[in-house]
């Protein structure tokens, strides 16, 4: 069985990442172990992290290696807090305090917002492939919703009308930025299984 190691400590990124990665076939989805290292997350962008990361991990382990980074980016704070997203406060509430606080006087018309994954595949220090996953919605005036994690209670997506912490975790998985961007690297093994 071949294994597929995902470079991060944050277990709702972890539960996220093995449900949906489960219908992989003959792959096996390991944590990242606990000797790795910690790496500064310095790049510019989601990708740049997401690859820093990926290689990082993949000088540590065997097999491949996938490493995320993602993030909140919101029209009218200028995209932030964007790459800045885990340490634009101390913990989730913080965070979400911030975002409303920073928001207050923005009208309902300009509060798009868009969340953002980048993906990289690593293995033995190289980088074999990357994708990336976004999903639009509108920051909302108040938390709702007890699923999901970070920014879930203030991203209100249109179209299901709820935030992304009300919707269940497969609903979740269908249509958010991680989800999407973990759809490609699904299509990706499928094609090279094929060749």
């Amino acid at each position: 069985m071949k294994r597929l190691t995902v470079a991060t400590t944050n277990p709702n990124k972890v539960r996220e990442f093995q449900s949906l990665l489960s219908t992989l076939q003959g792959w096996e989805i390991c944590v990242q172990p606990e000797f790795v290292t910690p790496i500064e997350e310095t790049g510019a962008t989601f990708m740049d992290n997401a690859i820093l990361k990926a290689i990082h991990t993949s000088t540590f382990v065997d097999g491949l290696v996938v490493a995320d980074d993602s993030g909140l980016c919101i029209d009218a704070l200028d995209g932030r807090p964007g790459v800045f997203s885990n340490r634009y406060a101390a913990d989730d509430a913080a965070r979400i305090h911030r975002v409303l606080t920073e928001m207050q006087t923005v009208p309902q018309e300009n509060r798009s917002a868009r969340f953002v994954c980048a993906l990289a595949l690593a293995q033995r220090n190289q980088v074999v492939w990357t994708g990336e996953g976004k999903v639009e919605g509108v920051i909302s005036r108040n938390p709702q919703g007890t699923n999901g994690f970070g920014y879930d209670p203030v991203f209100y997506i249109p179209e299901f009308s709820r935030t992304m912490a009300e919707l269940t975790l497969e609903e979740k998985n269908r249509i958010s930025h991680r989800g999407r961007a973990l759809q490609q690297l699904m299509r990706h093994f499928v094609v090279s299984e094929r060749l």
